[in-house]
């Protein structure tokens, strides 16, 4: 196949799959690897786990790679590559606006950690939230379901992470949108699925990943990606608008 007939059958740019294939891409994804093995027939299970391995190894430099005990799956190194992230959250604070002490108490309440587990669950998380201040920084687009907020309660778990989402919120330094999904909207499309789209750049496709217990399930046809980007709008448009979301915070704050 010549690289315009590759490109064609993956659906890809000739792009993406030039700069695969020259090496300009140093750390391949997972997904893209196993589509190319696909489309070239390398059915031998041996030698499509020695190119999969190698391309994992591509990746082993990457800082979550020193938690794999706390993360599951590669998503991190999906996250950290993506250029929007969109996700919602019926009854947690998304994973990167959570604060140290947030955290803490859910990993907790999992009854999966304790000691001084717990402070390596904290420190992995805080470091994956340091893509939102880096130069290459991804847009983020939350929305968070009312619930997740009233589990919070009116102590100091509750102040700490609600300044915490203001803050974030109200800086210009970011390209963070925060909004809260009222339980007051009624029935909505989100239902009570929590998810993350991860649009890339031209090289990459979008990916959806939902997360379960104990992995992660990531969806990349282009259909189910579709049918949740329009899921998300639908959810953005039954929320508060990033405004209201601001002074229903402060809000929480001033009724505490």
């Amino acid at each position: 196949m010549t690289v315009e007939q590759a490109a064609e059958r993956l659906e890809w740019s000739r792009a993406r799959l030039g700069h695969i294939e020259t090496g300009r891409r140093k750390k391949p994804l997972i997904t893209d690897i196993k589509a190319l093995l696909d489309l070239y027939k390398v059915t031998d299970p041996r030698e499509r786990e020695a190119i999969l391995n190698l391309t994992r190894q591509a990746r082993e430099t990457a800082w979550w790679t020193s938690y794999d005990d706390v993360f599951t799956g590669r998503f991190p190194g999906f996250e950290a590559a993506a250029a929007t992230i969109s996700t919602y959250e019926p009854s947690l604070i998304p994973g990167l606006l959570q604060t140290s002490e947030y955290i803490a108490a859910i990993t907790k309440a999992t009854l999966i950690y304790s000691g001084d587990d717990i402070q390596r669950v904290i420190d992995a998380r805080l470091k994956r939230q340091e893509i939102l201040t880096s130069p290459d920084q991804p847009e983020l687009r939350a929305v968070i379901d009312e619930a997740a907020l009233l589990r919070l309660g009116d102590g100091q778990l509750m102040a700490g992470q609600v300044q915490h989402l203001i803050k974030v919120a109200e800086d210009t330094g970011n390209s963070v949108t925060i909004q809260v999904l009222e339980i007051g909207a009624g029935l909505h499309p989100g239902g009570e699925s929590a998810f993350v789209l991860m649009d890339f750049d031209e090289e990459t496709s979008p990916v959806v990943y939902l997360e379960t217990s104990t992995d992660g399930l990531y969806l990349e046809d282009a259909g189910e990606v579709e049918r949740y980007r329009k899921l998300f709008r639908n959810i953005q448009e039954a929320a508060l608008t990033p405004d209201r979301t601001l002074a229903y915070l402060k809000n929480m704050l001033v009724k505490r």
